[in-house]
């Protein structure tokens, strides 16, 4: 096939860091500080609101946390903050710390500790991951885009559009939305320059896609998210996850629209041509990329048609074409999401530690002491807004959505939409660059333009942060839509 050349490969992080004047440093670390400041006040305000607002209710019927629940509570915001600050996984601090408290505060076994291990997420992140690092690799990821490029006609406004639908497309078939980025934004990076749209215009509408399909009931952070749910008893309706995620995502895309309508930036004027693209059109499918994209199909109708587990499905898959392709099967395995495996594993297995030793039950009480369901929910939407803008959004999902558990529980707000509005809060902020996704369009923009490319994107971040969690949480919360 006919390859699209784009810039050369990000080597992201620390490209990034080297075009960042001190200037920029300085503000990174203000907001790294302002961010484990907000995590610190929400638990003490979950932990001490309902003394201050309500003692006598507090004194009557809410248990105090006992040093066994705040320290390892303690330990988690710890484990985000240095997150934050450093490149290390926080799933491999929630094992170590998971067996910390457990075997030595605690006096648990390993298998214990290991009693709540996530065997069937992991297995589908492991299976879906390898299959599409396939369909990368032959091609096939290409080839669709290509063609959905194609169809545009030389309209090169409804550019952006096509690409947040592939990136949507993507993601609803369990591609990772970092992942789904990751192979899209050269491609979109690319047609942007040469058509003179603004790179970060075209950055958030392949963000806003990735996340738009970023909850189906095929992907990861679908089954995550209602798997959470359903372990904590109350489960929601993947199908309406999905639908709510979707819809934010576009409401979000024609606001960015307009945003850059009204700033009189749709079309950047510094925009030119990559030296390096090669916009030939690729030509039909062949060889591996038919029999991919039928096991695609394949894929659809087992897990779709026949509720198969996708795990097992997309390995099955992968094997098929592992098996024609003997001699690259290795770079295949490598293919595999192995970090987003140690962060889920790890984060579910720490907290479902704290959730044994009452830490999720307690804190639950104390939020409902403040007697505003409506109000603790726009809380804890903007809290893991804030928070997934600078740390890991599987991470914060997985420690936020049992919160809301007891909340449910003991209110009449609906549990589909107040969880819809907890996932989707937690992920429409990865726009930001100091998320994977972000990072991922300041690295592919061109390297003469990417200092530009990261201070607007910043700026954009700054204001999806303000708005998307309050938006999530006046659509899905008080409406009762869901």
């Amino acid at each position: 096939m006919t390859k699209t050349v784009y810039q050369p490969a990000p080597k992201a992080a620390g490209e990034i860091r080297e075009d960042r004047p001190k200037g920029t440093t300085r503000r990174r670390r203000i907001l790294l500080v302002s961010v484990a400041a907000i995590a610190i006040l929400g638990l003490v305000a979950l932990v001490f609101g309902g003394a201050i607002f309500n003692p006598a209710a507090t004194s009557e019927s809410e248990p105090p946390m006992t040093a066994t629940q705040i320290i390892p509570l303690v330990i988690l915001v710890v484990m985000f903050v240095v997150a934050t600050k450093w490149p290390l996984n926080i799933g491999v601090m929630g094992l170590v710390a998971s067996f910390g408290v457990g075997y030595f505060m605690l006096g648990m076994t390993d298998k214990e500790i290991l009693a709540d291990f996530p065997a069937s997420i992991v297995l589908t992140i492991i299976g879906v991951t390898y299959f599409f690092s396939m369909a990368q690799r032959n091609g096939t990821i290409d080839i669709i885009v290509q063609t959905c490029v194609r169809l545009v006609r030389g309209k090169t406004m409804l550019l952006p559009w096509v690409f947040f639908l592939i990136a949507a497309a993507l993601t609803s078939l369990g591609t990772f939305s970092p992942a789904a980025v990751a192979l899209l934004a050269p491609a979109a990076i690319g047609f942007a320059y040469e058509s003179r749209i603004h790179p970060v215009l075209m950055g958030a509408f392949i963000i806003n896609g990735a996340h738009a399909g970023g909850f189906s009931p095929l992907s990861v952070a679908g089954v995550l998210v209602h798997d959470i749910a359903l372990e904590n008893g109350f489960p929601v309706s993947q199908g309406a996850l999905f639908a709510a995620s979707f819809a934010l995502n576009l409401i979000l895309s024609v606001l960015t629209i307009v945003l850059f309508a009204l700033l009189g930036k749709l079309h950047d004027k510094h925009a030119n041509e990559y030296a390096d693209l090669d916009a030939t059109r690729a030509g039909r499918p062949h060889g591996q990329q038919i029999l991919t994209l039928g096991l695609i199909v394949a894929m659809l109708i087992c897990t779709l048609g026949f509720h198969m587990p996708i795990g097992f499905v997309a390995l099955s898959a992968g094997l098929l074409l592992a098996l024609i392709n003997i001699k690259e099967h290795r770079t295949f395995i490598g293919g595999i999401s192995w970090s987003t495996v140690l962060l889920v594993a790890g984060m579910i297995t720490y907290v479902s530690l704290l959730q044994h030793v009452g830490v999720i039950d307690t804190l639950a009480q104390q939020a409902l002491a403040l007697g505003a369901p409506l109000l603790i929910a726009l809380v804890l939407c903007y809290v893991i807004g804030v928070g997934s803008a600078f740390a890991s959004s599987t991470a914060l999902l997985t420690a936020f959505i049992p919160l809301a558990g007891p909340l449910l529980a003991s209110s009449s707000l609906s549990a589909s939409g107040t969880v819809a509005a907890l996932a989707i809060a937690a992920t429409v902020v990865d726009v930001s660059p100091f998320s994977t996704d972000g990072a991922l369009v300041v690295a592919n923009a061109r390297e003469s333009d990417r200092q530009r490319v990261y201070k607007q994107l910043m700026m954009y971040a700054g204001g999806v942060v303000l708005v998307a969690p309050a938006l999530a949480w006046v659509l899905l919360v008080p409406t009762g839509i869901m």
